[in-house]
Formats: C-alpha cells, sequence, structure tokens
C-alpha cells in the first residue's frame, strides 16, 4: 500500500507492507544518490532490526549506526550533542542520509538533528512502535523535550520516505501496544466513525491484528490528508492534538515514567470530552463511548489527580497561543472542532480526573 504526501517540493511517500523493512534498499534507493547512511536507533530495536538493515544497504552504501538507550529521557535536548558527534565521526556530509529505526522517541530526535545538521540532511523514517506506525512517523514534526515540557525545541522537517512494516509489530510488548492504540482511537474520534465502529466491533488488539495494515493505513490517511492541507499547524492541523493537552501533562508531572505518550492520550481524550460534556460543548454519552472502547484494549483513563495540579504546566504548552488555549473537543465521535478558550477551561473544575 502507498500513499503520497503532497507538500510540493517536500513531497515523500510512505509505504506500508509486510516484510518490507527486507526491501528497504530499493526503496531507499529511489530517493537518495548518496553514499553514506547514518542508522540512529535505540537499544530494544536496533538488537532486533538494526543488523538486517544494516546487512541490506550496506551492499550499496556505507553504512554507521548510532544506538541510544530507550525511553522518553532520550528524547532530551542533552542528548543532541551524541547524536551531532556522531554525525561528524562519520563525516556525513549534506548529500548523505540519515535513517531513524525506531519508535517515536528515535524518530523525533533524530529528525530533528538532521534538521539542524549543517542546516539539513536527508531523513527517512522506519517507525517501529504502533504509534510512530500510525502517527508520529509522518508529517514532518520533530523536536526534543526540556525540563519544562515536551517538545519545547522542534522544527517541521518533513522525511524523504516513510516505510512502514506491521509485522515488527509483533515483537512489541503490550505496554506499547496501548501506547500506539491511544493513537489509533484519537484518530476515530477525530475524523473517521466507521474507525471507530471497528473499534468497537472488536474486543482485545489480538482480534484486531488481521486488519492491522488497513488501520495503519486509514490513520496515516487521515494525518496525510491534515497534513496536506496545514503543512505547520496553524488550523485543521491542531485537531490531531485531541487529548494531547491533558496528555503532556500527565507525562511531564511523572516526569514521564508512569503513562507513556498514548497511554495519557486516552486520558485526555476521555477526560477532556467529559469537561465537554459538562459545559454543554459535546453530546452526552460520546465519553462513554470512549470509555468502553478504552476498556476493551486495556487502556487508562484516569490518573486520580485534581485537575488544578496539572493546569500549570497547560500555560506553558505550544497550544497556548498569547494566553489563548485552542483545545480540541468532538461534535460527535468522528467529527471534531477547534474551541478556542483560556485555562479557565480547565479551572472551574476542581476535581480529580
Amino acid at each position: 500500500m502507498k500513499l503520497m504526501v503532497n507538500l510540493g517540493k517536500n513531497s515523500y511517500p510512505i509505504y506500508i507492507e509486510n516484510n518490507i523493512l527486507s526491501q528497504a534498499a530499493a526503496y531507499i534507493s529511489e530517493v537518495f544518490t548518496g553514499k553514506k547512511i547514518m542508522i540512529v536507533s535505540d537499544d530494544n530495536v536496533y538488537p532486533l532490526y538494526g543488523q538486517q538493515l544494516t546487512d541490506a544497504l550496506s551492499q550499496t552504501y556505507d553504512c554507521y549506526h548510532l544506538v541510544l538507550p530507550h525511553g522518553e529521557s532520550t528524547k532530551d535536548f542533552q542528548m543532541l550533542p551524541t547524536v551531532y558527534s556522531a554525525l561528524l565521526d562519520a563525516k556525513l556530509s549534506r548529500s548523505d542520509l540519515i535513517i531513524a529505526l525506531g519508535g517515536g522517541v528515535i524518530g523525533d530526535l533524530t529528525g530533528f538533528a538532521a534538521s539542524s545538521y549543517l542546516r539539513g540532511v536527508k531523513l527517512v523514517q522506519i517507525p517501529t512502535s504502533l504509534l510512530a506506525q500510525v502517527d508520529s512517523s509522518v508529517g514532518g514534526k520533530v523536536a526534543v523535550d526540556l525540563p519544562q515540557g515536551k517538545n519545547l525545541v522542534g522544527a517541521f522537517y518533513q522525511p524523504s520516505l516513510v516505510l512502514i512494516d506491521p509485522l515488527v509489530l509483533n515483537s512489541l510488548n503490550k505496554h506499547f501496544i496501548s501506547d500506539g492504540m491511544g493513537e489509533v482511537i484519537k484518530y476515530g474520534c477525530i475524523k473517521d466513525a466507521e474507525l471507530f465502529h471497528i473499534l468497537e466491533s472488536h474486543d482485545s488488539f489480538e482480534e484486531l491484528k488481521e486488519e492491522l495494515p488497513a488501520i495503519i493505513y486509514r490513520c496515516v490517511d487521515i494525518k496525510r490528508i491534515v497534513v496536506e492541507h496545514d503543512q505547520f499547524d496553524t488550523g485543521e492541523r491542531m485537531l490531531l492534538n485531541f487529548g494531547h493537552t491533558l496528555a503532556h501533562t500527565i507525562e511531564q508531572y511523572f516526569n514521564y515514567e508512569r503513562e507513556s505518550h498514548g497511554e495519557a492520550v486516552a486520558i485526555g481524550m476521555y477526560q477532556i470530552t467529559k469537561l465537554a460534556e459538562d459545559q454543554g460543548l459535546t453530546p452526552i454519552g460520546t465519553a462513554d463511548r470512549i470509555l468502553n472502547v478504552l476498556k476493551k484494549y486495556g487502556m487508562p483513563y484516569e490518573c486520580q489527580l485534581p485537575l488544578r495540579e496539572l493546569t500549570n504546566a497547560i500555560t506553558l504548552d505550544k497550544k497556548n497561543l498569547n494566553n489563548k488555549l485552542n483545545v480540541i473537543l468532538l461534535h460527535d465521535i468522528g467529527s471534531s472542532y477547534i474551541y478556542p478558550t483560556t485555562i479557565e477551561f480547565f479551572n472551574r473544575h476542581n476535581k480529580n480526573i
């Protein structure tokens, strides 16, 4: 299955296919004619797929690799010098290529390094987690975290190619499946009532596996359309942030050590929809449908914290512009909208979420 993200000179193909990892060299040769490739991965993913990728590429290219620790703490501003040093040691030039082989953390960190090293080196994303496959590898958002918050230093930098192999998901533990399912459910909520219905009609991720390539395709296609309409996140692309305003603050509150991003998004989607129902901004019963789907896939839906404890961090969120906060709410399952408000949207509720 092939999708094309049409962004003029920044256009690029996305391929979704079982076993595509073994054919990576052929696809990469279509977008890259240079000599050197740096593969950036982590210590969970590289032992599984790094050598296979290197063996496939080294027949044509000079290959180097950098293996970083897994986990959100790697996506730290302080990690960038390590990446830049590896690129310099390999003498990578602007005509060479960087591959991000991993989940969202590796994709974001490597993408930002590629965008800034020598003012921009060609990038290929090979996402190996469900979250990265359905969301973060597509669209060109790359970033690193600061102590004050997530993704506060970043850029828009489109890859030259995205290769998605659904079979690599078989090596993921349950935690990383939950992480990705948060984003899959989000796409159903904001843009695709039929996708949401498919999720409702199954009782577990195992049941869903047969339909996974098609589900990944649907999610990526939604993101492709949204990104084509709004590459730099000033309008419609904000809809992709459904649940994220609360999610980022939950992640930060627990120092990225408790809920994963997708799990925090699950809590955020349910809780913000409940708040919207209380204020008459979303039809009653919408939150219950989200809750039922979250339970089917073993996702969290509450974090047992007073809402006011979380709202301080929201003021630093990128979606907080000129003291105006754009939150994403639902007209209904499959239909979302941007609701301009202030921090008072959250502060008027002094309760646990």
